[in-house]
């Protein structure tokens, strides 16, 4: 593959790999893309910031033919071309790799990368002698040791994230739009990531990179576009610039990056895990004998890579799964066997993951979604009846005090960006008074600002007597808030260290081998 100008003639040489003129995109009650110019060019990392709802996914939907903009131009190496859809997107060199991966996991590498994009012989046989020999190439020469028959579900996610990158390759992509490529990646893998993007862009790929980790934007890019709420609000050079300004930039306002936890003071355990043991769903136990405590007023972060059984254990603690053995502890009461409504009731709050299967019905107004987990108590309901008064005045506070970015509260939850969605379940969960919250990846996809103020709240439950179990992929997160850490490796709790005094990379490297880093003390049990 050569470089995108390679064999451009002499007057486009110079030209930006993309140019977006003039992109504005409307929808009812709102201005989602106004006026946007955005130019990247050739072999360039170039960094895209803005809030919740800024209008990044617009902009990235117009370029990869998912939105036809109202109004502006796109210029591929300076000419002009009208992108129908993904598919006319892909012919045209354009691959997007999306933070949620889109991948089999029960196919392997290289029936992941051909799909869709099959190698045919004589345009009849699939050609897979020629498809693994692309692939392995494609692999030596971007360092991806990656085997062709391997399944997909038992690579590691750094290494998942690199089979979408191959995919885009092998599709012989020269723009990349990566969007939040390191939300679930260990700093190790990061790092590694980092040096496969280098190399794409040495040999001419441009790469829009999409974050909201703002030290890893200044690693990374050459330069960087920053829109709020709709429009370009400045373009900075990593070098002449650092975190405070970019999050300044993107809210509008001065933004606190590391929130002061202050001094916890843990009481009595209000959570009690012994022995548990989660089967996954091929039968064996991703859970594997873990024991952890939580106490009243202490924040315990569950640090590890994904598929470590963390969804597990979260889904057995809220009664979302039922584990095959061991006991669930709730201020001194069994709650082993309850489900999610009997735990609601026992003042325990929920945050998931999985905000679309666990945390909204994206096809209901956001009205009903601000009650999903109480609409049949007063004062939403009284009997069979429904105060509809009560649950849109519910809805339009939810939606002031955090900030939610909607053109009301009728419109449905699947037409609101992730980070938005996120906002609206965080509000649900915390308005009330509460004994345990469980916190499963509540920050993954929030800007700075939106994280800002949900690490306050999240300290102020803390505060409040409430006991708080985090469990985030975001490293940086649990070392922020955590007063103390357990990380989590192939179902089991390996060590426990103080979360004043825990090292990043020791962390890092435990969640990455469930090894011993030297001079990280342990607990045990997280208790």
């Amino acid at each position: 593959m050569t470089a995108p100008s390679a064999d451009l003639p002499p007057e486009q040489v110079a030209a930006p790999a993309l140019e977006m003129r003039g992109i504005t995109k409307r929808y009812p009650g709102v201005v989602a893309n106004d006026g946007i110019d955005l130019e990247i060019k050739p072999g360039e990392i170039h960094a895209l910031l803005g809030e919740n709802g800024a209008g990044k996914s617009t902009l990235m939907n117009v370029l990869y033919g998912l939105a036809k903009p109202d109004e502006g131009q796109i210029l591929l190496d300076g000419e002009v071309v009208d992108i129908a859809d993904p598919t006319d997107a892909i012919d045209r060199g354009i691959s997007m790799v999306h933070q949620h991966f889109m991948l089999v996991p029960v196919l392997t590498v290289a029936d992941n990368v051909l799909l869709g994009k099959e190698a045919m012989r004589d345009r009849i046989f699939l050609d897979k002698g020629e498809a693994h020999r692309r692939i392995v190439e494609l692999g030596e020469r971007f360092g991806f040791d990656l085997d062709p028959d391997e399944k997909v579900g038992e690579l590691s996610v750094g290494w998942q994230q690199r089979v979408e990158i191959l995919k885009a390759l092998y599709r012989e992509a020269r723009i990349l739009v990566l969007d939040e490529p390191t939300a679930v990646l260990t700093p190790q893998e990061t790092v590694e990531i980092f040096a496969v993007l280098r190399r794409l862009a040495s040999e001419g790929h441009s790469i829009i990179f999409i974050s909201h980790k703002l030290y890893e934007v200044l690693e990374i890019a050459d330069r960087i576009t920053v829109i709020r709420r709709g429009k370009v609000v400045g373009s900075r050079i990593p070098s002449e610039t650092d975190e405070d300004d970019l999050a300044e930039l993107m809210v509008g306002r001065e933004v606190q990056l590391t929130v002061d936890r202050g001094e916890s003071h843990p009481a009595e355990p209000i959570l009690q895990v012994e022995d548990l043991c989660v089967a996954g769903g091929h039968g064996g136990d991703v859970v594997d004998g873990v024991s952890l405590e939580v106490r009243a007023g202490e924040i315990l972060g569950v640090a590890g890579v994904a598929g470590n059984g963390h969804d597990e254990l979260v889904e057995a603690i809220t009664g979302l799964r039922q584990p095959r053995s061991g006991s669930i502890t709730l201020d001194g009461e069994d709650v082993t066997s309850d489900g999610t409504r009997d735990l609601h009731g026992k003042n325990v709050a929920y945050v998931p993951a999985d905000r679309h299967r666990f945390g909204l019905v994206l096809s209901f107004p956001l009205t009903d979604n601000a009650v999903l987990t109480d609409y049949y108590m007063e004062p939403y309901s009284h009997g069979l009846i429904r105060d509809e008064g009560a649950i849109a005045k519910r809805a339009d506070e939810a939606i002031a005090q955090y900030d939610v970015r909607t053109p009301g509260a009728t419109v449905t939850a699947g037409t609101l960006s992730g980070g938005n969605q996120q906002k609206l379940i965080v509000a649900r969960e915390f308005d009330r008074e509460l004994k345990l919250l469980v916190l499963d990846q509540p920050t993954r996809g929030l800007d700075v600002g939106s994280i800002e103020f949900i690490h306050k709240q999240v300290i102020s439950k803390r505060d409040a007597g409430t006991a708080v179990l985090l469990v985030s992929a975001e490293l940086d997160e649990v070392l922020e808030l955590s007063d103390r850490i357990a990380v989590m490796y192939r179902g089991k709790i390996v060590t426990v260290v103080e979360g004043r005094t825990a090292n990043k990379e020791e962390v890092g490297l435990l969640m990455a081998t469930g090894g011993r880093a030297e001079g990280t003390s342990s607990e045990g049990a997280a208790s």
